[in-house]
């Protein structure tokens, strides 16, 4: 692996937690916006990731090393801060209390195969909005690759021995200062560049949501322009763990879920939410689980083709 060159030495904060359930770092996958991420790599089985905490950047370097067992190594102004989230980021935030996969035969199946699914909460709002954000009606091709290209650019390099080419996530101000050039050779047209500017200028408000309950702090990311109850609960899922955040709006999801759990080749918003009653709290749960599983309702009608915005 190569690293990154210091300047100076970076004090290392170590920390090792036993977890009291199974561990997954796979979980983390869900933070990684493509292979090329700056902000997250795995290299030889180890996750690398970055983040611009309340206390300044870091690197955190996690390794699972038994079923129930993480060591965390994390550098940077930001170290005690992202050591001390390392339970809520590894899922002790979300409460499995009152989930009866027995509920649908599918659902036991999928639970039996890929559970205990649990959310991170990585307790940072605008580094997982603003990936949201770049999704809005594009393929995920097209949105890792604008991510990629702008935390490269406007990123800081990662504290610590980082694996060459990691960055940390800018900051609000800094995505602010984006030129408008920036954002069109990254595939990023107006409406959702412009949506980025405006959450970055409500930044701590947004960061706030953190500590809120769920419905509460989504309806709080709804007051910016341009963030809908498809974004918000993308951010949710990520940023506090939230399992009853739906993503409704989504162009496989609704299809996709219905589909699986009743045969429905016609699924909507309205009748996913009958689909999940079942499962209070539990709802992107569910809806996870089918997609983890990859399975989805037969195809219809043409693919939908990316766009390019850089020459239009």
């Amino acid at each position: 692996m190569s690293v990154q060159a210091t300047t100076s030495p970076v004090r290392e904060v170590l920390r090792r937690w036993r977890a009291p359930y199974a561990l997954r770092l796979g979980m983390l996958g869900a933070l990684r916006r493509g292979a090329g991420d700056p902000a997250q790599r795995v290299v030889d089985g180890a996750v690398w990731r970055t983040s611009l905490t309340p206390q300044g950047p870091a690197t955190q370097r996690l390794w699972q090393t038994g079923e129930r067992e993480v060591e965390s190594r994390a550098w940077g102004p930001g170290a005690e801060w992202l050591t001390a989230q390392l339970p809520d980021l590894l899922g002790a935030r979300d409460d499995l209390a009152g989930f009866d996969p027995s509920l649908h035969p599918l659902v036991a199946e999928l639970w039996r195969r890929y559970g205990p699914l649990r959310f991170p909460a990585t307790g940072r709002v605008l580094e997982v909005l603003v990936p949201a954000i770049l999704e809005q009606r594009v393929t995920g091709m097209e949105a890792k690759r604008a991510w990629q290209i702008l935390v490269r650019a406007h990123g800081e390099p990662a504290p610590g021995p980082a694996p060459v080419g990691m960055r940390v996530p800018p900051a609000a101000d800094r995505w602010r200062r984006i030129p408008s050039w920036e954002w069109h050779r990254a595939g990023v047209e107006r409406a959702r560049s412009d949506t980025v500017l405006r959450a970055a200028a409500v930044a701590n408000r947004l960061e706030e949501c953190a500590g809120m309950p769920g419905p509460q702090a989504r309806a709080r990311l709804q007051l910016v322009r341009g963030i809908g109850v498809w974004t918000a609960a993308e951010t949710a899922q990520r940023a506090f763990g939230d399992a009853d955040a739906v993503s409704y709006g989504d162009f496989h999801v609704p299809a996709d879920v219905v589909y699986a759990l009743t045969g429905e080749t016609d699924g909507t918003d309205e009748r996913l939410a009958e689909v999940l009653a079942p499962w209070p709290g539990h709802g992107a749960r569910v809806t996870g689980l089918v997609m983890r599983a990859g399975i989805s309702r037969p195809k219809r009608g043409p693919r939908y083709a990316p766009l390019d915005f850089r020459y239009r």
